[in-house]
């Protein structure tokens, strides 16, 4: 989240004036030369790589199969030919021109600058750096493995660059992969998905125009499209993993017009408050926003961001204290566990708009992803208590959560998450992140439910959910509801591959070795049960207490929290206020 600009030291008598009077900055971002040092290593490894792959196929491997049958493939395209598929191959090879390639590149960056209210360097930078690496590459390739080209009727001119790599296939796959990157993570409703879709198409279309007019082998083209796909990965890794870059002065979004001039902390008796996260939720969202609660009453809304300092919590403690009648929380699930914390049992209702990237509570809610459309459902529905856990530990101040809370494997996940990574790429973000978490080292713990005797275990994760499904609608904690006045436990203790499998098999069946309570008054109860050689495990609880043997990475709603030893939860029923659809609306 954006952090207050500092105040700046009056203007020197002759300075000239500064860029972000203009409300633009051209700036170099901190951590760029470390960032380009970077980027350059592993370019060099990109090269070595793919060069390494074509003197292997031009080498030793050329008697191997798939290599003998390629060019069967060749002449299966030559023999296919119609005028109509030459038109369109004509087309398809054109995507992926030179030419082309370096028209859309500078109109797609000139857009991303200078169209937004806020200048997209960042995104631009990483459209613009991977197509300029991957013809880096490609030339470097060129001029280090000779291979003919493909010995049938070819329709276009051969250039003097050797077959391998097909230099089309891999500056699409550069330009339209980046561009549908960027398209699913900046874009919102069905078109996101959409647009994604047809530009992840763009660099397929390239590589079979190629094979069908005759210039490349199959191999060529694959080559082309990890050449792409390596520059967009390292690129992007660099650009938007990397915490060594910060955002170039100015580049923090202005304070809104909504609150200008008046005091944000106070939206007013009766209003409406509505408190977003300026770093997922832009001026045209807002918009959209006020348009949907002032179609369904609420006029004058007062719109209120968070910061870095204060994510939601102080806003919406404001927002009751003034007496607001209704509060809409738009951000991810961060946002909304700091506005629920401050909501917690103060019976003012909440609509929840979901904008980040998790969005956990509202996919376990059955609210739409899209946040107009969540708007709108919640304001036709009625209010609904739903429970909201309280935890507290060493180093832990006691705060509540809404979805989940956990120490070890998945609060490693989040630690190595990084914020820009997940606001190009979505949820896969954390899978990125998930395979160096993945070394989190086996932690031993004591688990103690409610009134039963302690448990001795160890485990690669824990996790407390209030909610049980995760995106994919995957469900973790397959017994987890809202509002049933329960917390529920996962112990993940898979060992080797085996364990692994096991331990995906039955988190995809929801059912595992499992100790329930018959009823709501009884406790959970396990002696003489020590859970070695269970993958999965399952409880439910009132309170629990864990205790760590090391300090463990910890995290609430998705965000990474003190690592501690200690972590100790309660539900508190009921205690946050929802608009929900209502059942069949």
């Amino acid at each position: 989240m954006p952090t207050a600009a500092p105040e700046r030291p009056a203007e020197l008598p002759g300075e000239r004036p500064r860029a972000a009077r203009t409300g633009r900055s051209f700036a170099l971002p901190r951590g760029v030369g470390r960032t380009a040092a970077r980027i350059s290593a592993l370019t060099v490894c990109q090269g070595a790589l793919m060069v390494g792959l074509g003197l292997l196929i031009t080498g030793p491997a050329r008697g191997l199969w798939p290599l003998t049958v390629e060019d069967d493939v060749n002449e299966g395209f030559e023999h296919a030919r119609t005028g109509t598929l030459t038109t369109m191959s004509y087309l398809g090879s054109e995507a992926g021109d030179t030419l082309t390639v370096i028209a859309v590149t500078v109109l797609a960056c000139a857009g991303l600058i200078l169209i937004p209210r806020l200048p997209m360097w960042r995104q631009a930078s990483f459209l613009a750096v991977a197509v300029s690496l991957q013809s880096l590459v490609f030339l470097v390739i060129t001029e280090s493995v000779d291979r003919h080209r493909p010995d049938v009727d070819r329709l276009d001119a051969s250039p003097p660059t050797s077959s391998y790599t097909s230099g089309h296939t891999g500056a699409a796959t550069a330009l339209y992969g980046g561009l549908a990157v960027l398209a699913l993570s900046r874009l919102r409703g069905p078109w996101r998905r959409i647009v994604g879709g047809l530009l992840l198409l763009m660099p397929v279309m390239v590589a079979v125009a190629r094979l069908y007019r005759g210039m490349h082998h199959p191999t060529d083209v694959v080559g082309g499209l990890a050449n792409g796909g390596l520059s967009l990965l390292i690129v992007g890794r660099a650009l938007f993993t990397d915490g060594t870059v910060t955002a170039p002065v100015g580049a923090s979004p202005a304070p809104s017009a909504e609150g200008a001039g008046s005091d944000p902390g106070a939206p007013g008796r009766g209003r409406t408050a509505v408190i977003f996260n300026p770093t997922v939720t832009g001026e045209a969202d807002r918009e959209a926003l006020r348009e949907v609660l002032e179609r369904h009453g609420h006029r004058a809304p007062v719109f209120v961001e968070t910061t870095a300092e204060d994510p939601g919590t102080g806003q919406a403690a404001a927002a009751v204290r003034d007496g607001a009648r209704l509060v809409v929380v738009c951000g991810g699930d961060g946002t909304l566990r700091a506005a629920a914390d401050a909501l917690a049992g103060s019976g003012v209702p909440l609509a929840l708009v979901p904008c980040g990237t998790g969005n956990l509570l509202a996919r376990n809610l059955g609210l739409p992803l899209s946040p107009t459309a969540a708007l709108d459902a919640a304001l036709r529905g009625a209010p609904r208590r739903i429970d909201l856990g309280r935890i507290e530990g060493d180093g832990l101040a006691a705060t509540h959560f809404a979805a989940m809370s956990g120490a070890g494997l998945d609060a490693a996940i989040m630690e190595h998450t990084d914020d820009r990574a997940k606001s190009v790429l979505g949820w896969p973000a954390y899978v990125l992140a998930g395979v160096g978490a993945l070394r989190t080292p086996r932690m031993r713990l004591t688990v103690r439910l409610d009134e039963a005797p302690a448990l001795h275990r160890t485990a690669r994760m824990v996790l407390i959910g209030n909610v049980g499904t995760v995106q994919g609608g995957t469900t973790l904690l397959p017994a987890a509801r809202p509002d049933d006045g329960l917390l529920d436990l996962l112990i993940l203790d898979p060992r080797g591959a085996g364990g692994w499998m096991r331990a995906l098999a039955t988190l995809l069946r929801g059912r595992a070795k499992t100790t329930r309570r018959p009823s709501a008054l009884d406790t959970v109860t396990a002696q003489g049960d020590d859970g070695r050689g269970v993958p999965v495990e399952f409880f439910t609880f009132r309170r629990a207490e864990l205790t760590f043997g090391d300090p463990q990475s910890r995290e609430l709603d998705g965000d990474p929290v003190t690592p501690g030893r200690l972590l100790n939860a309660e539900v508190r029923p009921g205690a946050l206020t929802v608009l929900l659809p209502s059942e069949g609306a």
